[in-house]
């Protein structure tokens, strides 16, 4: 029986999605989004939420970042976490990370998502990650249909004359001189 086996089994071994799990964590903390299936991006919110809790604490809480190490991979990305979740995540409670559907692998047809980062106005995509490309989100949008309405108008294209016909009511052919 599976009393109170709350995890996802992802086809795979419990070592095997221990470790995977434990690789795309280090992966979303490193770069700040990471593209994947959406089974995987929902078992793999409540660490990453875990986690992210676990740093608010800071640095001064040796027992939270030595529980962080036994999960991130790499001693560079907990450094990054442990020092910039503080102040990015200070306001929210939950609600880290945020997902976006972004259609149908080709291979095999399994629902793809876009699983990222939130906090400070999504400016920044990771912690220590990459720049979002402008224009990305809805808000942007709006700016840019406002911008579009207030440029000044543009001034009416000239009315075109048409050449005189011909005698067979073609237009005359340029001769080149």
């Amino acid at each position: 029986m599976r009393h109170r086996k709350a995890n996802v089994k992802l086809g795979r071994t419990a070592s095997h999605r221990d470790a995977m799990l434990r690789n795309m964590v280090t992966s979303l903390f490193e770069y700040g989004r990471i593209k994947t299936t959406l089974s995987k991006a929902k078992a793999l919110r409540p660490l990453a939420d875990r986690l992210i809790t676990l740093a608010k604490a800071g640095k001064a809480d040796l027992s939270a970042l030595r529980r962080a190490a036994a999960v991130i991979t790499k001693r560079t990305v907990l450094d990054k976490l442990f020092g910039e979740a503080g102040g990015r995540f200070a306001d929210r409670l939950s609600g880290f990370t945020v997902m976006a559907k972004t259609g149908l692998r080709p291979g095999d047809a399994a629902p793809m998502v876009i699983l990222e980062l939130t906090g400070a106005g999504q400016a920044r995509a990771a912690v220590g990650g990459q720049p979002r490309k402008a224009g990305s989100g809805a808000g942007d949008r709006a700016k840019r249909v406002a911008q579009s309405s207030r440029k000044a108008p543009e001034k009416a294209p000239p009315a075109e004359t048409a050449p005189p016909a011909g005698e067979d009511g073609e237009a005359p052919e340029k001769s080149e001189a």
